[in-house]
């Protein structure tokens, strides 16, 4: 988001490490400010009067590991997270990538309606990632430049909700079922793809860092003017 031309501002929150990541991310040549906060004592400074706010915070999947599994221990981060956000920023977009999406979004919605505060339009689940991989997978196997194809995704985020319209995409390719049923299991598998690549020792985050920029560029965009940006 330090490239994103929208940005004067980007606020970075973690439990720990974040002025180290802040300093340097703020070298970067482009417009925005960069400040890190560390610790929950500093959750406000960082939300405060924020515009954009991108919740990807929680423990990261692990071989084995299926996004439900995830839930117990991210409910309760996303959960604590809206709740600042209600207070310190109450006007912002609220964009949830912590997984599992389709489980952290009602959490987020209860949490804003209790404040008072829920919009549905700034309310977003952030699943591009799964657009992303469905794009680079079929222009691979269609041998056509990935610049030009689109592929429709519909359901949830998590393996089989995951439903890519290979049978939409464009341009036409006429793959063979066998292709198309293919592709959508790897679409389906592409975070436990790179889980699994890493070996236990990390998951998907500059694929996930690129389609959440993608998605939020668009929703900002539809603003008068991005002034303020909250990371966390």
């Amino acid at each position: 988001m330090k490239l994103n031309p929208l940005v004067s501002r980007l606020a970075l929150y973690d439990i720990a490490g974040t002025p180290c990541v802040a300093a340097d991310v703020s070298h970067i040549n482009t417009r925005s400010e960069v400040a890190g906060y560390m610790g929950e004592e500093q959750l406000g400074q960082a939300l405060e009067g924020s515009d954009v706010v991108i919740i990807p915070a929680g423990v990261p999947r692990k071989p084995g590991m299926t996004r439900d599994d995830l839930f117990n221990i991210n409910a309760g981060i996303v959960k604590s997270l809206c709740i600042s956000s209600a207070k310190y920023c109450p006007n912002a977009l609220v964009n949830m990538i912590s997984n599992p999406v389709n489980l952290t979004i009602p959490i987020a919605e209860e949490v804003f309606k209790k404040a008072g505060t829920y919009d549905e339009k700034k309310l977003f689940g952030v699943t591009t990632l799964d657009v992303v991989c469905a794009k680079t997978f079929y222009a691979g196997k269609a041998k056509v430049p990935v610049g030009e194809v689109n592929v429709p995704v519909v359901g949830g985020h998590a393996g089989i909700t995951i439903l890519p319209l290979f049978s939409q995409a464009t341009p036409e390719a006429n793959l063979p079922d066998e292709d198309i049923h293919a592709l959508t299991k790897r679409t389906q598998d592409g975070g436990t793809e790179v889980v699994e690549a890493k070996a236990g020792k990390g998951y998907a985050t500059l694929s996930m860092a690129y389609a959440g920029t993608s998605r939020i560029s668009r929703a900002s965009q539809a603003q008068s003017r991005l002034k303020n940006y909250g990371g966390i």
